[in-house]
């Protein structure tokens, strides 16, 4: 990905180590295989690794895929590159990290109100998120750039693909299906349709991140989904 000189992202104009909450990170990597490979090590200095993650944040905005650098991010959150590679393996590891951790806050489904299932109310706001997260987060720009390196790269593709969307999609997939089954309880929803009902709603989203450029019209995503939805019970 090219060198996007945009405006910096700081998230609430504290200092950068502050940004992140020290007590989610443990919990930035999925279980499974691509749980135990990058990021080990001592962590005696949790404010130099948030120091470490939100620098690459910020540097991955200025500077671009290509731009970011082991000796950029040391730099600018202030520690030795000795102390990165402690606790990650590479750049791909640590936008990985920040990837899941920002992702769980802002693709996070709310518990529906009431103690009832989900419904389409919840879904249209997913998608309204998912949205913004990939035109305007500064997460949905790391996302953005492990998937093109992805592309180039066989270990960020396993990391990205059989790590964190696998797991989104298949709690997506469960939410949708639970959305449809509220929709008409009397009709039973395989996850095949919910997941291929995800997909047609979520293509679009990346189609437009990634080779449009601009953001989603609310209005048409609103459209969309009740196409979607009418197809489905026409």
């Amino acid at each position: 990905m090219g060198a996007d000189h945009g405006p910096r992202h700081r998230r609430d104009g504290r200092p950068a180590a502050a940004r992140k909450d020290s007590s989610a990170i443990a919990a930035t990597r999925p279980a499974g295989p691509a749980a135990e490979q990058p990021s080990s090590g001592p962590r005696r200095n949790e404010a130099a690794r948030l120091a470490v993650l939100n620098a690459t944040d910020d540097l991955l905005v200025e500077r671009g895929f290509e731009g970011l650098t082991i000796e950029g991010i040391a730099a600018r959150a202030g520690v030795a590159k000795q102390t990165i590679y402690r606790w990650w393996k590479s750049k791909v590891d640590i936008l990985y990290d920040n990837l899941v951790l920002d992702a769980g806050e802002a693709l996070a489904w709310p518990e529906p109100a009431g103690g009832t299932g989900y419904t389409v109310t919840e879904l249209r706001g997913y998608l309204h998120r998912f949205a913004a997260f990939l035109a305007e987060a500064p997460a949905g720009r790391v996302l953005q750039a492990l998937v093109g390196h992805a592309q180039l790269d066989a270990r960020t593709a396993e990391l990205l693909h059989d790590g964190f969307l696998r797991e989104l999609r298949a709690r997506d997939t469960e939410r949708v299906r639970a959305c449809l089954a509220e929709l008409d309880p009397r009709t039973a929803v395989a996850d095949e349709e919910a997941a291929a009902l995800l997909d047609t709603l979520l293509a679009p989203l990346y189609y437009r991140a990634l080779l449009v450029r601009g953001p989603a019209d609310p209005a048409e995503l609103d459209r969309q989904l009740d196409q979607a939805l009418r197809a489905r019970t026409a």
